[in-house]
Order: C-alpha cells, then structure tokens, then sequence
C-alpha cells in the first residue's frame, strides 16, 4: 500500500513533457557512464562498428521528491519511463538501431535522484584505418549530446571519474577477435553557425585486433612460399628444373592471393600494408623467374654461340668472383686460359692441314711407306678422298671442341651471374622482410 500510494502521490499531476525544474532558469546536469561488454563486429567497407555497452544516467527531478516518513520509510522507487521526464540525449554516430532489450523502469529516491541504467547494442559509424592490418588499432568515438537543449538547459558530465573510466574492463566478456584496451573520455562544448552552445560528451573506444589467426593463415603462408624460392636458386643454372620449379611457386601463390582475397578487408580509402606485401612478394617471384630464364638461355648449348666478350670475362671471372668470394675461381681463370690455348691450337692446326695433307698419318706409316706414298697420292683419286675426308672429320672434331669450349665459357659466366643476382635478391628480401617486421612490431607494442 505504501508503494502504491507513493507512486500515485507523484505520478498524480506530474508533467512529463515538462523539463523537471522550478526555476526554469536553473540548468538540468545530466551525468552519464559508459561500460564496454563485448565488441560484436567491425565492419571495414561499411565503415561500421557495432558494440554492446551498459549506458547509465543520472539526473535531479525536482518534482520527485517526498518525505520517507510518510509512506514508511521508502526512500526508493522504481517508476515507469513513459511517465516521466527523460533527457533527449543521443549518440551522433548512430546509423542503425541496434537490437537491445527494453527496460521500462528507472530508479527514483526521495531526493529525486533519477537512475536510469539500461543495455544498449550501438551501431555507430567510425573511421577506420585498415592500413596497418592484421596489426591495426581503431579508435571509435561515440558522441553523447542533447539533440534539442542548450547547454543552459541540459549539461552533460561524467558519471565517475575519467581513470575509472577508462581501465574499466570488468564486464568485457569478449574474447573474440578485438580486445578493448581503454576508454577515453572527453567533454567539450559546440555551436552550429554561431548559435547557441550545445554540451556533448565523447567517448573513445580504443580496440585492438588480435592477429594470430592472420599470423598463421597469410603471413606464414606467404613466407614459406618466399623461402622455397630462395632454395629453388640453388637448383643448377644449366637445368631445366629450375624455370618449371620457379612457375610451380608463381602459380601456386597466384592460388594463394585467390584464396586469401576474401580474408582481407576491403575499403574504398585505402589499401592495407599486408595487400602491398602480396603484390611485392608476387613481383619478387616474377622477378625470380625472369633470373632463372635469363640465365637458362645464357648458358644452353648452341653451336651458334659466339665467343664471350673479354669485357665479359674480366668482369665477371676475374672481378666478379674476387667481390663474391667465389672458392673456385682460379678454376674459371685456368679454365680461361686452355680455351685460350685450345683456339691458338686450332688455328695452328688448321694451317698445318692446309699446307701439309698428310699431317693426320701416324709417322712411323709414313716411314713403313718409304717414297710409295706420294706415288700412291698422285697415282690414286681414291687415296686423295680418303685423305680429305679424314682432314674434315678431324676439323669437325675440332670444331666441336671449341664449341664445348664456347659453351663451358658461357655456363661458367652463367654461374657467376647468378650467383650475383641471387645475392642481390636475397638482400633485397630480407630487407623488405625486415622493414616489414620492424613495422608491424612497432604497430603491435605502440
């Protein structure tokens, strides 16, 4: 009887579309509090995070104040919403509203303290930075303001105080993909076109994602494919194993981006560092299988190869093995010098052919022969032919040996230019993988 008396005592001629003050002049403070619960969903193309929050308020209400003596000592009533006054007090971010379940009381003591507590699933628009993922951090403001009063009207101060505030994550019951690391909170006053003053109070969600799962699924991937294209380089130059193992990688990491493309979140501002590493770990492929088919068709074997530059040689066998501490180099040099030697003997023993026929003979047949050799050679066209065929093979043998020779000059320049250019990629991969690295650590512990 008591609570029903009470509630009719104040609800009797209460007005509640009137703001709940005597002195029309006198400022309503309204005190407000925010708890993070759970962060449900970010949304990076729609620009959109979507958070359930336990949101409280506190205000006076002149009009709803009684003396506890007379209704048996009840200093605390819950009373409808709908029959009372409550601030207009809104979220400038929202573009949705969320599902959050109705709570049609609020809690009145005989002061006229008004507590109004209640869950909330905001939906609210946030600019999110993307660039830096998996190793992002989003900073979300949600805006509380009066849509309506001025400042002299409604003013808006913080529940608790703003370190209670902002390490509170005693109701974060999300262990999913963000975890929360602060709120911040920030009053401020602002005015549209030089009117009247509105107060406003901000919230900033800071929020972290965890990139674990992203660590594993993209990263590791990707650097796995990047080390077995380091290794393919230590494949032969001369084997033909090389450019398909090298084709094998590009398009099994073609598959890769194929698969993982719906994984990254996609924006219409920007796009994340982790899509520029993709792209350059792509090039560095395609640059590598570029290397391995220049140095393929360096050093095949073709009988219409011309003879190495000098300029090549001394670059190359000479400088070129000293700079990479190349063990065998004296090799190359010796190698060098008897192909050298090697074309000055063909040279010579081409000459001696022309002048003397008979300089493939053993000599001791020739002494066996006496002077009836030369008889026979003027006697018989038949001895004459055999003699020129045997000279053309024994030029063709020639021949062919200074094409091996050709051909071996040409793998050993192969050998020290892809040595060279295997250096060179591999200090260029792990610079990017270490400026990768540094970055994203910096990301994380910042």
């Amino acid at each position: 009887p008591a609570l029903r008396r009470l509630t009719h005592y104040l609800l009797a001629h209460y007005q509640k579309g009137t703001r709940p003050v005597r002195d029309w002049r006198k400022t309503t403070n309204v005190a407000i509090d925010l708890m993070v619960y759970a962060i449900l969903s970010v949304d990076e193309k729609n620009q959109v995070l979507t958070t359930y929050i336990w949101y409280r308020q506190h205000w006076t209400d002149e009009f709803l104040r009684w003396d506890p003596a007379r209704f048996d000592d009840v200093t605390q009533i819950s009373l409808p919403v709908e029959s009372i006054w409550v601030p207009d007090i809104l979220i400038n971010e929202f573009v949705d509203v969320g599902r959050s379940p109705p709570v049609p009381y609020v809690y009145v003591d005989h002061h006229g303290e008004v507590q109004n507590l209640k869950p909330i699933q905001v939906m609210t628009a946030c600019s999110l930075d993307i660039y830096n993922f998996p190793f992002d951090v989003q900073n979300c403001s949600l805006t509380f303001t009066s849509w309506l009063h001025h400042i002299r009207d409604i003013n808006i101060s913080l529940w608790r105080q703003p370190e209670l505030v902002k390490f509170d994550r005693s109701v974060f019951m999300n262990q999913g993909e963000w975890e929360l690391l602060y709120v911040l909170s920030h009053f401020q006053e602002f005015s549209v076109k030089s009117s009247d003053s509105y107060a406003e109070m901000k919230f900033y969600v800071v929020i972290r994602r965890r990139p674990l799962f992203y660590t594993v699924s993209l990263l590791l991937p990707s650097i796995f494919l990047m080390v077995m294209d380091i290794v393919g380089f230590y494949l032969p130059p001369n084997s033909g194993e090389r450019v398909s193992f090298k084709i094998t990688l590009l398009l099994g990491y073609s598959v890769f981006l194929i698969i993982v493309s719906d994984t990254l979140p996609a924006t219409a501002v920007g796009t994340p560092l982790i899509g520029i590493y993709f792209v350059v770990c792509m090039a560095l492929l395609v640059i590598s299988l570029t290397e391995t088919i220049l140095i393929v068709r360096l050093v095949h074997k073709q009988d219409l190869q011309p003879h190495v530059p000098a300029w090549v040689k001394h670059l190359l066998l000479e400088q070129a093995t000293v700079l990479l501490c190349i063990r065998d180099r004296t090799k190359f040099i010796q190698s060098r010098t008897q192909s050298m030697d090697i074309s000055g003997q063909v040279e010579n023993n081409d000459s001696t052919a022309k002048l003397n026929p008979y300089s493939c003979e053993d000599p001791r047949e020739r002494e066996a022969s006496g002077e009836a050799r030369p008889m026979l050679a003027e006697g018989s066209p038949l001895t004459l032919g055999v003699l020129r065929e045997v000279t053309a093979i024994r030029r063709f043998l020639e021949k062919r040996e200074e094409f091996r020779d050709i051909a071996r000059e040409w793998l050993q320049v192969g050998y020290v230019l892809d040595v060279l250019l295997f250096r060179a990629y591999l200090v260029a991969v792990l610079a990017y993988s270490i400026t990768l690295g540094t970055l994203w650590s910096v990301w994380r512990d910042a």
